[in-house]
């Protein structure tokens, strides 16, 4: 199984959206027509969506609908048909831009089960659909109408790409030749991932799955990873990172190690300090900081939040043995750089406690290279059911959730600020939709970040205290109140791994104050902003591009850049953005292509030999104008960047991209 190679010139950058002050504002934008338990962004123009089978109004084909598509440029959504269950699937891009989605639930009916007369756990009558533990589902991203055109929808079938074995709430994370681990999972399911007392840790019985394996097949069986026996229980979306060296980062329970795949060797780093659990149901934040030029492409991973409660206390398959919403969740936050540049032993470094507590919150890395947290709850856990082991059906006092006390406003924090003070609500709204239980976020490529989704219930219920929630919203971050957007040219289609460098060119129109500052004050990311699920973006990434500089005499602005570094290991292949960033404000998103578009070892070149930076010999003013903020890490001395642009910035149209034949 291959894909061949399918690189696509052409220019893509969604419009600049002019700004009115919308900095640190959160706005209800439409109906997803399904709970966005899970979204990905595709290309320029449209976010994917997918709920679990449940009895959604929407129809499609004679059955509930389980999928949409959100359009960025109308605010709404259009029906999507899937066939199997993704209740609690893992997903991934591929290195050519194609997105594939795998594992989930079995078939269910009315209520979340498969017990009406009919139904089995591979197909259920009423709902229509089908198992889906072991299915891997691919969609390839489409700009225009999907409707229009048969591939651009999803390859789902009963009968298609299996994994090897089921896997419900796996972990995935791409590899440097741009092949997916895929870690573990329940086989049947439940609160946490094991039975009590836990007798047999890597199987329960039958109900966790403690093996991996690599998507698309090396040919290699799955192979039990001991890990996952040593972190019974809570090991359920186990938190993965690929690391510089090629192997994986990998924490669950309150245990860490560095994973080398190919050969299942497991190197033990420390444990995660007060045995706080960030992996699902705690559901902790957790990403990896910016990758800057400044520290030499360093990793460093941030936790925060989580849960904390005694083992006995988290229970089993069944149920939690306290109730989780009676007790704080953790405002913990912690470090660690597995693999630090300086050959010291890695450690977990304590860092500024978030500004509430919080389960459930979720990071967002935001191009003026702050990272935002949404969603989740102060008290409790992720998970739903109709009971604990103290709490009798019937008498659950938050409908089927196991957390209240929703946190409806965000917070940012700088990794960049000195400790003590990288935690930021100044100035940030706060939602009154509760984003629970299979909530998400991801931002767009105009710099704003989409939130939708919550739906702590075993079925479709719109009256409950905390209800099944088709409404989506955007936040604006700051560099929204400045309606100056960098406007960037030039910037190529597809980047390679090491190699020459390429220049992007930003006109005076587009950016305020000196030009020799404004030059010297940019920086230049690429980013992607992963797969949502869950608390989780997997494959959320961003790495900044070294550049120089060319101040010309007009007060335009020649970026010199290079290429990403010739590591495969620290940007994996496939769809990511390139962000133009002037004193703190971030231009829009431009669609590229990292890699050579092929699951194989990526070609890499010498690292990208830049010019000298040449400043103008006058005062050059960018003649950007108006009024606003820019965002709260810009450092520059000079005057900050603010408003403008009156028109659109139009994209160049992209050829798509398609799956090949596997």
């Amino acid at each position: 199984m291959f894909f061949r190679p399918l690189l696509a010139l052409g220019l893509a950058v969604a419009p600049i959206v002019r700004a009115d002050g919308l900095g640190g504002q959160i706005q209800e934008v439409g109906d997803t027509l399904v709970s966005a338990m899970m979204m990905f962004v595709g290309r320029t123009s449209k976010v994917y969506i997918l709920d679990k089978v449940e009895g959604n109004a929407q129809q499609i084909n004679g059955h509930s609908l389980y999928a949409s598509v959100w359009d960025l440029e109308t605010k709404t959504a259009t029906p999507m048909d899937v066939q199997t269950n993704p209740f609690c699937a893992a997903g991934y891009h591929l290195p050519n831009g194609s997105f594939a989605v795998f594992g989930g639930n079995n078939a269910v009916g009315p209520g979340g089960a498969n017990n009406d007369t009919g139904s089995t756990t591979a197909f259920d009558p009423v709902y229509q659909d089908y198992g889906g533990t072991k299915a891997i589902r691919i969609i390839t991203p489409c700009d225009g109408n999907v409707d229009a055109n048969a591939s651009c929808a999803w390859y789902d079938s009963p009968n298609g790409l299996q994994m090897q074995s089921s896997r419900w709430y796996p972990a995935a994370e791409a590899l440097g030749n741009g092949s997916v681990l895929l870690i573990g999972g329940f086989s049947s399911g439940g609160y946490i991932n094991r039975n009590f007392p836990n007798n047999d840790p890597l199987y329960s019985g039958g109900g966790s799955n403690p093996t991996y394996e690599i998507f698309p097949s090396n040919g290699v069986p799955e192979r039990v990873m001991n890990f996952m026996g040593k972190t019974s229980g809570l090991n359920s979306y186990a938190l993965t990172y690929l690391m510089a060296s090629g192997k994986v980062f990998v924490q669950a329970n309150f245990s860490t190690i560095l994973f080398d795949a190919d050969n299942n060797i497991e190197t033990n780093l420390p444990d995660m300090p007060n045995q706080i659990i960030r992996v699902y149901p705690a559901s902790g934040a957790n990403a990896m900081l910016p990758l800057t030029v400044a520290n030499n492409y360093e990793q460093t991973i941030l936790f925060c939040g989580g849960y904390v409660m005694s083992d006995q206390a988290w229970g089993d398959f069944d149920a939690p043995n306290i109730n989780p919403w009676e007790h704080a969740a953790s405002s913990d936050c912690q470090r660690m750089t597995p693999e630090p540049a300086d050959g010291s032993q890695p450690a977990y470094v304590q860092d500024d406690n978030m500004p509430t507590t919080r389960s459930m919150g979720q990071f967002i890395l935001l191009p003026d290279e702050t990272i935002l947290v949404v969603n989740g709850a102060r008290n409790g856990t992720a998970g739903y059911g109709t009971h604990t082991a103290i709490t009798p059906i019937g008498q659950m006092p938050y409908g089927e959730s196991y957390a209240t006390e929703p946190q409806g406003q965000p917070a940012l924090y700088n990794p960049n600020a000195p400790a003590g003070s990288r935690w930021s609500t100044a100035n940030l709204g706060t939602s009154n939709i509760p984003r629970l239980y299979h909530s998400s976020a991801i931002l767009l490529p105009d710099g704003s970040v989409m939130i939708a989704g919550s739906n702590p219930n075993i079925d479709t219920n719109l009256t409950t205290i905390y209800p099944t929630t088709y409404k989506a919203e955007y936040f604006y971050p700051s560099y929204f109140n400045a309606a100056t957007r960098p406007q960037p040219s030039g910037i190529p289609t597809t980047l390679s791994y090491g190699g020459p460098s390429f220049d992007v060119t930003v006109p005076v129109s587009s950016y305020s104050g000196l030009a020799n500052d404004a030059a010297g004050n940019t920086t230049i990311w690429l980013s992607r902003p992963g797969w949502t699920t869950h608390a989780m973006n997997m494959g959320q990434r961003m790495l900044q591009l070294n550049n120089t500089f060319t101040v010309q005499s007009d007060g335009s602005i020649v970026y010199h850049v290079a290429q990403p570094p010739p590591n495969p290991n620290l940007f994996q292949p496939g769809p990511a953005y390139v962000w133009v960033t002037i004193n703190g404000i971030p231009s829009n998103g431009t669609f590229v292509i990292v890699g050579s578009g092929n699951i194989e070892t990526q070609p890499t070149r010498a690292a990208s030999t830049l010019p000298p930076s040449v400043r103008a010999n006058a005062s050059t003013t960018g003649s950007g104008s108006g009024s606003g903020s820019s965002s709260s890490n810009t450092t520059s001395s000079a005057p900050r960047m603010v408003a403008a642009s009156r028109g659109l910035f139009t994209g160049i149209a992209v050829v798509s991209v398609f799956l090949a034949s596997l």
